[in-house]
């Protein structure tokens, strides 16, 4: 699920419709979503046409333009002040209109602030509702997103393990989000230098998440994370799955396909297979060089170009080298 889709999939929280994975006394997916407080704005979902007007006070500047984001979190922010004087901080309206504001402030990019603010409604979401209650998850997943967003992988780790034990406890290992909130694990496992863990999750994502695209994914950030480990072969083995499922279905020239091909190539290398690697890189460039009319292609052709020619030069063959210098 990308940044924005997660980040806004409830947040204030969305009327985005969800399925339902267990049938049992949990509240349905879309239970899960909180009704608005009047006057709060909400952020559209991720994909919408069109953003959902702001309070009517910020509509328009002075000559009738549209309203800055600036204007918007403006608005937000007085409605936050507004709902705290009203009902103090720990009410569902005050909550929920935090957490709009936070959602505006990481669209913006003001990350820092957003953060802030998503660890203020979580501190009020857990007070209010609890820590297992469906709207602090929300809350508690948007500010995982949102440190994730600012470079602070390790402490996204935290509340991805929350939700993981949640989600797993609640829907099954094999659930659309649980597969998500261990994939993010995963990531922020490896980001933050914690290997064998991050490979131990990625593995799991990989046998029960639902697709092929999904899983090649998985594949390529557990390939990473066994290369950062020095585990090159293991890696190596998840790059050529990845490599063959591509290769049939896009083609051997296709930028997807050439990029998991190049980094293939450079994995040998880093293993020391010097053989391997020239071959791999060869075949590498020479299907970028009858695909060159993408402009992403030709740049990766001048990479692999320079990669191949280290690999000559690494298995003793100079001249083939130079030849390419």
């Amino acid at each position: 699920m990308s940044f924005w889709r997660a980040l806004l999939r409830g947040t204030g929280l969305t009327a985005e419709t969800e399925k339902q994975s267990v049938d049992t006394a949990m509240p349905s997916r879309e239970e899960r979503v909180a009704e608005q407080p009047a006057g709060v704005p909400v952020p559209a979902p991720a994909g919408s046409p069109a953003p959902l007007g702001p309070p009517p006070e910020a509509e328009h500047d002075q000559e009738g333009s549209a309203p800055t984001a600036g204007m918007r979190a403006a608005a937000l922010e007085r409605t936050l002040r507004s709902l705290v004087e009203r009902h103090g901080t720990e009410h569902p309206d005050t909550i929920t209109a935090r957490n709009n504001l936070a959602t505006k402030y990481a669209q913006m990019g003001r990350r820092q602030a957003a953060v802030q603010q998503f660890e203020l409604a979580l501190d009020e979401a857990v007070a209010v509702y609890g820590e297992e209650h469906p709207r602090t998850e929300i809350i508690r997943e948007n500010l995982a997103w949102a440190l994730e967003d600012a470079g602070r992988p390790a402490d996204a780790a935290q509340h991805w393990e929350g939700l993981l034990r949640e989600r797993e406890g609640q829907f099954g290992s094999a659930d659309e989000d649980t597969v998500e909130a261990r994939t993010r694990l995963a990531v922020c496992y490896r980001r933050s230098g914690r290997l064998d863990a991050a490979v131990i999750h990625y593995e799991r994502a990989v046998e029960d998440v639902a697709g092929t695209l999904a899983r090649e994914e998985l594949r390529l950030g557990l390939s990473a994370a066994l290369n950062m480990s020095g585990r090159y072969d293991e890696a190596i083995t998840q790059l050529r799955m990845v490599l063959a499922g591509r290769r049939r279905r896009l083609g051997k020239g296709h930028l997807d396909t050439l990029t998991v091909h190049h980094r293939l190539g450079r994995c040998y290398t880093q293993a020391g297979r010097s053989d391997d690697a020239v071959d791999t890189l060869r075949e590498a460039y020479r299907a970028a060089l009858n695909s060159s009319g993408d402009p992403e292609v030709r740049r990766l052709t001048m990479r692999l170009r320079r990669d191949l020619a280290g690999a000559y030069s690494a298995a003793g063959r100079r001249r083939e080298a130079d030849a390419l210098l």
